[in-house]
């Protein structure tokens, strides 16, 4: 049994810790200056964090040694669960009231972009924990497309080795290259952020609105400033701004950096961009046609709700205009399996994912081939590049986890007593990281602030699980990761 070198991992969360604590200092200068008392809040927590974060780093001096795979794995979920504590501590002792429970739920929604929510009352919220929910989202953006690159294909979790770089089958290459290559994704995040603040500002957003929205679309979070979301305003111009900030949020970021390096068809050549497009388009045509011909509106209505609505829920954002499950019975079925796709790998988006999708229609495409030409040599191919056993075999043991996580997600929910549409929808949209669920309860026009607290804990365990790809967190619970 070989015992675990804990220094790099506390040395990394240290670092993590710290930096979140410089992010607090944000919204405690906006509550000083608005003169909100609250601001008191926010340096107290910076300052405990900060503490904590530089005494984990200072005590974990690692000699320069490197994280090897079963402390990435460690170091990956330790992180997300630590941010969320400590991002909690400011919206727990705020103005709002909010017991612990409460606080880490929507701690962790906002640091997985899952955007549920149990706070009412948004738009009198102070102005600190409004900003505060908006940066959680905006840094969880950032933090999982960077482990998308870095980290995830390193751990061969759930197929995403198919987005292993060039050069960097060792690991002791992919670190130093990805982290170069981080940095110049965090400018373009950091520049697209910047440009639909901008595009809020002049639809008719207040300054703080847009700078809000725009953190939480590029995240594709969905926290609002407002209770009604984007529905408060009522704007066909900032519904199409939004639309348009989600679908960039779930394109795949390195593609984006190929673009900016010359390569100006990366994005329409891409197969996994292309399946998702089709399935954005396929599904706003869909609800666009339904609208029009059950609910008898205009052809621009329809298509400007089913739009926004539809690529909210697909790229798992979360924001809404209006209570799309009064849409019809065709709606609630629609939009619950949307809510499953996801966007593509290396996005701020979650869910299953197309490039899986991609994967397992190229594998059973292969196995039908099969059938009929017993003899014959078919290799599936993704991208024009062929599929490995290894890949195939992961996507599918990612499918098959995803789907008895769900289950077991739902059927606690169930046993917590939520109803039937709440509990396979809010365990739904836990796992795939969406925040509206589905029903009147906690769908488009409620929130999760009624449901039990354990279903709380369940559903914050079920955002975790959905974010970190499933496997990073459920290998912690098994007896051959501790023995090395």
């Amino acid at each position: 049994m070989r015992s675990m070198d804990f220094r790099p991992v506390f040395l990394v969360n240290g670092i993590l810790l710290a930096i979140l604590a410089l992010v607090m200092c944000v919204p405690a200068f906006v509550d000083w200056y608005t003169g909100h008392k609250n601001w008191q809040v926010f340096a107290a927590s910076a300052g405990l964090t900060l503490f904590v974060g530089v005494a984990m780093a200072f005590a974990s001096n690692t000699g320069g040694a490197r994280l090897n795979v079963r402390q990435a794995f460690l170091m990956t979920t330790l992180a997300w669960v630590l941010l969320a504590i400590f991002a909690s501590i400011p919206l727990r002792f705020s103005d709002l009231g909010l017991s612990f429970t409460d606080a880490f739920f929507e701690a962790m929604s906002g640091l997985t972009t899952t955007g549920s929510t149990v706070i009412t009352g948004l738009d009198h919220a102070p102005p600190g924990v409004l900003l505060w929910r908006a940066l959680l989202q905006w840094v969880g953006g950032i933090g999982i497309i960077v482990m998308a690159i870095a980290i995830l294909p390193l751990l061969r979790v759930g197929g995403m080795q198919l987005f292993r770089m060039e050069s960097s089958e060792q690991g002791d290459k992919a670190l130093p290259r990805a982290a170069q290559i981080a940095v110049v994704i965090g400018v373009i995040y950091l520049l697209l952020t910047v440009a639909w603040s901008a595009a809020y500002w002049f639809a008719g957003m207040s300054g703080f609105d847009s700078v809000a929205h725009a953190m939480t679309t590029i995240a594709t979070g969905g926290f609002s400033t407002h209770d009604e979301s984007l529905g408060y305003f009522d704007n066909a111009t900032i519904d199409a701004i939004a639309t348009f900030g989600m679908l960039m949020g779930a394109l795949p970021f390195l593609l984006y950096l190929k673009t900016i390096q010359g390569d100006w068809r990366a994005l329409s050549n891409d197969s996994q961009v292309q399946w998702f497009l089709i399935a954005v388009g396929a599904g706003v045509i869909v609800a666009a046609g339904w609208l029009w011909l059950d609910d008898g509106r205009s052809i621009f209505d329809s298509v400007r709700y089913s739009a926004f609505n539809v690529v909210s829920i697909i790229t798992g954002t979360g924001y809404a205009t209006e209570d799309y499950t009064l849409w019809g019975a065709f709606a609630t079925p629609l939009f619950f399996f949307m809510m499953f796709i996801g966007g593509c790998a290396g996005s701020t988006t979650c869910g299953i994912k197309v490039f899986r999708f991609q994967v397992l229609y190229a594998a059973a495409r292969t196995q039908m081939h099969h059938l009929m030409l017993p003899h014959g040599i078919f290799v599936p191919h993704y991208n024009r590049r062929p599929i490995s056993d290894e890949v195939i075999v992961s996507v599918l043991s990612f499918f098959f986890v995803f789907g008895i996580c769900y289950a077991l997600l739902a059927l606690g929910l169930g046993m917590l007593g939520l109803d039937f549409l709440s509990a396979i929808s809010s365990a739904g949209t836990a796992i795939s990281n969406v925040g509206p669920a589905l029903g009147p309860i906690v769908g488009p026009a409620g929130n999760f602030q009624s449901i039990p607290d354990p279903a709380k804990w369940l559903l914050t365990g079920g955002m975790l699980l959905g974010r970190l790809e499933l496997f990073t967190v459920l290998v912690l619970f098994t007896r051959s990761f501790w023995r090395g």
